[in-house]
């Protein structure tokens, strides 16, 4: 067989672990794992380095209003090239339906956005907060169909925060029509308490965002909708868990076998209540919700991560510029009530993890691949299509240099935020090419792909991460209930 691509002499991790081979590519598809292939059209030596399955984003916000209405600085095209350049092939934003919107315009126009931009191929979630019967009896059927087969929903912020009984609904329509449901725990009456008090007494700096977020708020949230899960049977996703008592929530109750998968986030381990305590309003760079927390809960995120309480690893990509468009909408007289939340991070995502899991020997580079891509292909029905380097599967790898170290400048990145918060560390371990069925995106340090390159992914039916679980009494009662 004649190649289009073959990648020659690297460690490869597959499936079976890491392996010295050639990679041998046709029509964007992978078609040979095994050294020695002949010469391919485009033949790259990449002796010494690792070959790793493309990156999966499967949680970042693009071009996309907040809850304020205020716009993220990314389009589609600066996040996805910055995606790229850290390693990631494909990214998962969010179609965002805002209350009275009409779920399937919401659609229509996101993906046409995405469609012209997007450098790297693309796949959607849908945040829902009019579950209305319209949205969830005709509306949503239709979409999963189509291929959205995820949607978030929100336990706080006014204009997004959904009840309990909301939620239960929410969760019978994707257990009817085969979806995951993804969930911000936070209690929102607990915030807003706090928040008025804070204020009241006059303390409106950054640093008491972290205050108002308490990480009650987040733990507490996090056990409810554990509990709703329960009663209907049906699978949810944690997204961004940021503190030590939300993990052993969640791990609790996966010890009982309830169906619960986690997401965290790199702001969580790398980031910490006290960056946000800056003087005036600096601290504003790095809040986020829920906000990174205390050194104790950076270790039991980590922990997470490696036993298997936290299946996969996010960005929450939320870029915000640093100015009266972004994260100050009143200048220096912003209070930490008024400014938008998120952090960027969809290009750093990878290299950190890289740097500080497995260059320390903290995970194996087949635990990185599996909380960097595959557990995202996986959870969210893209597997074995993405996430993967098997012959059969989308020819989308990184090639990294493990040697390659950086310290961390916001000039050397290439989203549109304008900073980072990871600004001065030392990061050991970078993609130094980038190829996206069978094309390099990035190689030499340039981008070689366009605006409107990346494909629609249509996901099939979620296949949660497979864990040693029973069978809940009561959530089987239920689905009877609901079956009759």
């Amino acid at each position: 067989m004649e190649f289009d691509l073959t990648l020659r002499q690297g460690l490869v991790c597959t499936e079976a672990g890491l392996e010295q081979l050639d990679i041998g590519v046709k029509d964007g598809i992978i078609t040979a794992l095994q050294p020695g292939l002949p010469a391919g059209t485009k033949d790259v030596d990449v002796r010494g380095r690792y070959v790793l399955p493309g990156g999966i984003d499967s949680h970042c916000h693009i071009e996309q209003l907040s809850g304020m209405g205020v716009m993220t600085a990314d389009d589609f095209y600066t996040a996805s090239r910055s995606a790229a350049f850290g390693g990631t092939t494909t990214i998962i934003p969010f179609a965002a339906q805002r209350q009275g919107d009409d779920l399937l315009d919401v659609v229509r126009d996101y993906s046409r956005l995405a469609r012209e931009k997007s450098v790297i191929d693309y796949a959607f979630h849908l945040i829902l907060s009019d579950p209305s019967e319209r949205t969830l009896a005709d509306h949503l059927p239709q979409v999963i169909a189509d291929g959205i087969t995820s949607f978030k929903v929100y336990m706080t912020y006014e204009s997004w925060k959904l009840d309990d009984f909301q939620l239960l609904d929410v969760l019978h329509a994707a257990d009817r029509h085969g979806a995951m449901v993804m969930v911000h725990c936070e209690n929102n009456d607990i915030i807003r308490w706090i928040t008025r008090r804070l204020l009241s007494d006059g303390h409106v700096h950054p640093k008491y965002h972290a205050v108002a977020h308490d990480p009650l708020a987040e733990s507490e949230a996090t056990n409810r909708a554990i509990a709703l899960s329960r009663l209907m049977n049906v699978p949810i996703l944690i997204v961004h868990v940021a503190g030590l008592e939300a993990v052993r929530v969640i791990h609790a109750a996966q010890t009982m076998g309830a169906p619960i998968y986690a997401e965290s986030c790199p702001q969580y381990l790398f980031l910490t209540a006290e960056d946000i305590d800056k003087p005036g309003v600096e601290g504003a760079k790095f809040c986020c919700s829920p906000p990174p927390r205390d050194p104790q809960s950076q270790q039991a995120v980590w922990e997470g991560l490696l036993n298997d309480t936290l299946q996969v690893f996010s960005s929450d990509h939320a870029p915000y510029r640093f100015d009266e468009t972004g994260k100050l909408p009143h200048g220096d007289a912003t209070t930490f009530k008024q400014m938008a939340n998120g952090l960027p991070g969809i290009e750093l995502r990878m290299p950190l993890l890289f740097s500080e899991g497995v260059r320390t020997g903290r995970m194996s580079i087949e635990q990185f691949v599996a909380l960097t891509a595959t557990n995202h292909a996986v959870m969210y029905g893209l597997y074995p299509r993405k996430g993967v380097i098997r012959v059969g599967s989308d020819a989308d790898f990184a090639v990294w240099d493990p040697e390659l170290s950086k310290t961390v400048r916001w000039d050397m990145l290439h989203d549109n935020v304008g900073y980072t918060p990871y600004e001065g560390r030392d990061v050991t371990g970078w993609p130094v090419a980038v190829f996206s069925r069978g094309r390099a995106v990035v190689e030499d340090g340039t981008l070689h792909a366009r605006a409107g390159d990346g494909q629609y992914l249509p996901c099939g039916e979620p296949a949660p991460i497979t864990r040693n679980k029973k069978a809940i009494q009561q959530g089987v009662v239920v689905k009877k209930i609901f079956a009759v």
